[in-house]
């Protein structure tokens, strides 16, 4: 059981020491971290991922509830609790959907089928581009594998730890994402540059020189500014999924999707 990961100080791009004296993230926790390119965003979730013991370029450490992690938990692929998804993933081997997960269930030690539909179901609600059970893992697009390895992070990998790289590029459907991943008890890390995930997490790490140059909590006012962001960035989505459908864009869909 995770209950929390602790990141103590490392070195920002000059060599300097992070100002702060340690950040610990808490199960059920979801949380961004912004910047701008270059900042060192991906080094800091890359830093968690390795579980890293000041042997990264960092120089920052993590710990586990509190604890050097062991051997085991850092190397052994069956032990780690973390999942990391980045907008790079591709599937390269020749499986359809259902083999391909029923290798990772059976790695987990999984004997139960049924977790495998619910994965793909899980899967097909974060993208409008529907996944089938023979689909080859080899062609589904970026979307739809984002939105599979996400669905076996959450259901067949149980990791406890999820780490999101900039989802958004995927063509997800990322309030989806969010809604469904919120309501679990995994510490879930968001990399982006998109203010409605920025916003709709409850804490945000700041990123300036490859160091952590502050944590911000959310308050009332980002709440309701996610909201309308939130609206803005659904009707996008309903005009952007009439367009791959091949619809016309008419006076009738803008009233819709505007009312």
């Amino acid at each position: 059981m995770i209950n929390t990961i602790t990141i103590l100080p490392g070195l920002d791009k000059r060599g300097g020491k992070e100002s702060y004296q340690y950040l610990t993230l808490t199960a059920g926790e979801t949380v961004s971290i912004v910047g701008p390119t270059g900042s060192g965003k991906t080094a800091f979730i890359s830093d968690i991922e390795l579980l890293a013991q000041g042997d990264t370029s960092t120089g920052r450490c993590i710990l586990i509830n509190g604890k050097t992690p062991s051997d085991e938990i850092r190397y052994n692929p069956a032990m780690k609790p973390i999942a990391m998804i980045t907008q790079n993933t591709k599937c390269f081997t020749d499986l359809s959907t259902v083999e391909f997960l029923k290798i990772h269930a059976r790695a987990r030690k999984i004997s139960d089928d049924r977790v495998i539909m619910e994965t793909i179901d899980l899967a097909n609600k974060f993208t409008g581009e529907k996944i089938d059970r023979e689909t080859r893992v080899t062609v589904l697009s970026g979307g739809q594998t984002r939105s599979l390895l996400i669905a076996d992070a959450i259901l067949i990998g149980a990791a406890p730890i999820i780490l999101l790289d900039e989802i958004e590029n995927a063509g997800i459907f990322k309030q989806e994402v969010i809604d469904i991943i919120k309501n679990t008890s995994k510490i879930i890390i968001f990399v982006t540059h998109d203010p409605v995930i920025a916003l709709l997490s409850k804490k945000r790490i700041i990123m300036e020189n490859g160091a952590v140059k502050k944590v911000l909590s959310q308050n009332e006012f980002e709440t309701k500014a996610a909201a309308n962001l939130l609206e803005l960035d659904k009707q996008v989505g309903f005009i952007r999924e009439k367009l791959r459908a091949g619809d016309e864009i008419t006076k009738d869909l803008i009233n819709v999707s505007f009312a």
